[in-house]
């Protein structure tokens, strides 16, 4: 398989995910800009959404969405319990908690790649994304990971998205369970692999 990807962007979510269940991936590094890859081919044609990830399966389909690839990718290796089994009220925790992430933090920091926002609209994101890691602050306080004491899809996600906050200058400070998260996360294994992969490291 084959993961499309730019640099720290989300598609290290899904990186993370194969990291940990020991699924080998080509990477394609996607320039976000000329829409070309480190391989040359036209990205829009392979995506024509734009963005990464995009995940190309053995057969040649394509697969997009990081919440929907990760998922796919823990499915793979059940064993590595990444992710719970399909059909069970644990399985629609974590898509509920994917979701959330998906729809409340990661397009929260929309305003704040944004150039060309205003102050205001600037500041109308970060309190929105306070409120939201206030209830991921809640979550935290009772175990180490957002739905127990194992690591999941949903851990790679925020964990991912939450590396923005540093070089968009987004204080954490008031939420000290997600940043002893983000330290326990940064230092897994396979988290510092993909990282080392992407070149987001030493």
């Amino acid at each position: 398989m084959k993961l499309f990807y730019s640099p720290g962007a989300c598609s290290l979510s899904p990186h993370i995910v194969a990291c940990e269940a020991g699924i080998a991936l080509e990477l394609d590094k996607v320039d976000l800009k000329t829409k070309v890859t480190a391989s040359g081919l036209n990205y829009s044609k392979v995506n024509p959404k734009g963005y990464v990830p995009a995940l190309q399966l053995d057969d040649g389909e394509i697969m997009t969405e990081g919440p929907v690839i990760g998922q796919y990718l823990a499915d793979q290796k059940p064993e590595a319990g990444l992710a719970p089994a399909a059909g069970t009220l644990a399985r629609y925790r974590l898509q509920e908690m994917l979701g959330f992430i998906n729809t409340e933090i990661h397009k929260a920091f929309g305003p704040l790649f944004n150039p060309a926002s205003q102050p205001e609209a600037r500041n109308a994101a970060i309190g929105n994304l306070n409120k939201r890691y206030a209830l991921i602050e809640q979550a935290l306080a009772s175990h180490a990971f957002l739905l127990g004491d194992r690591f999941t899809v949903a851990d790679a996600y925020l964990y991912t998205v939450t590396r923005w906050t540093d070089p968009l200058k987004v204080d954490l400070s008031q939420f000290p369970q997600l940043r002893a998260f983000q330290q326990v996360v940064s230092a897994r294994p396979a988290v510092q692999f993909a990282l080392r992969e992407e070149g987001l490291i030493q």
